[in-house]
């Protein structure tokens, strides 16, 4: 979860920060080496994290960023999402409380999710 929230259905499907720092930490008690090192394990993607642009008119900037990419596979089920069969993906979406778009975007490596994300926030920032 990229927000940092992480729900568990023992704990009344119910968020909680501490109950995932104590599975952290209860499964480094039974591993052997670093938390960095499990975690590596797991780490397939390259991530921009989220990065936030101030946009007027969010709708017409995602019609436009839909338009460039229309050849590619979409989905919208939360803002704009783009995938790519070469792996990468990115996701724009509108603030619900400000005149903000969102952007995340993910790829198999740093070149290619960089290049992604400064094409995607060419677009937006334009």
């Amino acid at each position: 979860e990229h927000s940092g929230h992480f729900y568990f259905a023992e704990f009344w499907n119910a968020d909680s920060g501490m109950l995932a720092a104590l599975h952290c930490l209860a499964a480094l008690g039974t591993q052997d080496g670093t938390l960095s090192a499990l975690l590596a394990e797991y780490d397939r993607y390259a991530v921009s994290g989220e990065i936030n642009s101030t946009v007027a008119d969010q709708d017409r900037k995602v019609a436009e960023i839909a338009a460039k990419y229309s050849d590619l596979e979409q989905d919208e089920l939360d803002g704009l999402t783009v995938r790519s069969g070469d792996g990468w993906w990115f996701n724009v979406r509108a603030s619900n409380t400000e005149p903000l778009l969102r952007l995340n975007v993910e790829a198999p490596d740093l070149l290619t999710m960089g290049r992604l994300r400064d094409e995607v926030l060419g677009l937006i920032r334009a």
